[in-house]
């Protein structure tokens, strides 16, 4: 498969075309962003760390039955993934109160949510990623109502998968994001899977083991997202 011109930048990844039409690589860069691309940074070696972590995550979860853009790792920085028309909304789930939620409820930080928290969100960095419901996607033609309900049950789904996964492993998956896409009219996942876009915490001592330690300038980012691969078995 060959690579060709880039496609997107983001904040953390390019997409570049390929010279087949249903995949295009998904290139994770060093580039490091916060507060909506206020706080910008390098941290050498994380774009390899979030590939390879990635590809672990997903391939876990197409492993549970839950099919997502992921075809194979490219290099270290790179894998293909299928190209997909994109769902500007993004999935939030919350088993734990933290960050904009206790912001705007005035929970307990760390208070554990049963059932878990869902959230839409949607993607838009100008308007710094403002809640909406399934009225505003269906108003303004983000989703259908069967895209929408897809959504909801394979991100609860992999709710399942991965709460276990890192429970195995000593850590609570306090929330997370996921974004979907439709590829030959099915609806799967897409985007990325990486302690960047979601909060983590060891079990026993609760550090943070996430892009909250870059957030909130604590330090050692790329040391806690390798602990975590370590800990899950991604192989580094």
């Amino acid at each position: 498969m060959e690579k060709r011109q880039e496609l997107y930048a983001g904040k953390a990844k390019s997409v570049f075309a390929t010279d087949d039409a249903d995949y295009v690589v998904l290139s994770f860069r060093d580039d490091t962003s916060a507060f909506d691309g206020e706080k910008v940074e390098q941290l050498s070696h994380k774009g390899e760390v979030n590939n390879k972590f990635n590809a672990f995550i997903m391939q876990t979860l197409a492993d549970a039955g839950i099919e997502t853009h992921f075809e194979k790792l490219l290099n270290d920085t790179e894998s293909v993934v299928k190209r997909m028309n994109m769902i500007p909304v993004e999935c939030v789930v919350r088993n734990v109160a933290s960050g904009s939620l206790v912001r705007r409820l005035g929970v307990e930080d760390g208070m554990e949510l049963n059932p878990p928290v869902f959230e839409f969100f949607l993607k838009n960095d100008a308007l710094h990623d403002p809640m909406v419901n399934e009225y505003h996607i269906a108003t303004f033609g983000w989703a259908t109502d069967s895209q929408v309900q897809q959504m909801k049950q394979l991100t609860f789904k992999v709710n399942e998968v991965l709460k276990k996964l890192f429970a195995d492993a000593g850590m609570v998956l306090v929330d997370y994001k996921l974004e979907f896409g439709v590829f030959h009219d099915r609806v799967i996942l897409g985007d990325e899977f990486s302690p960047d876009g979601c909060r983590l915490w060891d079990a026993e001592t609760r550090k943070k083991l996430d892009k909250d330690r870059f957030r909130q300038g604590l330090g050692g980012v790329i040391e806690a997202y390798e602990e975590v691969a370590r800990r899950i078995g991604v192989p580094l």
